[in-house]
């Protein structure tokens, strides 16, 4: 089983800034991505950003310019710099590791960090 850690969430107002992290631990063998979503308020939990085993990132639009993800592989940690902060970014943040075993792919989920942002 592989759990993951969510630090980070807090209440801020639009403008500034906050930095969420995730340590994974566990049965941890081949990640090939570790990333962050978000669920709003009566909507779909969405993708914010994604970084690869090979460092290679992905952004929603809403945050390109905004958001850094970033990774530390020794500590299988992933951390989300978020500035800029907006009341749209008011959310719930979600952590996710995928990662192949004996060529099946696995998705595990952190319980969650909320993000308030006050206008």
């Amino acid at each position: 089983q592989v759990q993951l850690v969510e630090s980070g969430g807090g209440l801020v107002q639009a403008g500034g800034s906050l930095r969420l992290s995730c340590a994974a631990s566990g049965s941890i063998f081949s990640i090939n991505a570790m990333g962050w979503y978000r669920q709003a308020p009566g909507k779909q939990r969405e993708l914010v950003a994604v970084i690869t085993s090979g460092d290679k990132t992905n952004y929603a639009d809403s945050v390109k310019g905004r958001f850094t993800i970033s990774r530390v592989n020794a500590k299988n940690t992933v951390y989300l710099q978020m500035n800029s902060l907006k009341p749209d970014d008011t959310a719930v943040y979600y952590c996710n590791l995928d990662q192949t075993i004996y060529k099946s792919k696995y998705e595990y989920w952190g319980q969650g960090t909320r993000v308030t942002v006050s206008s």
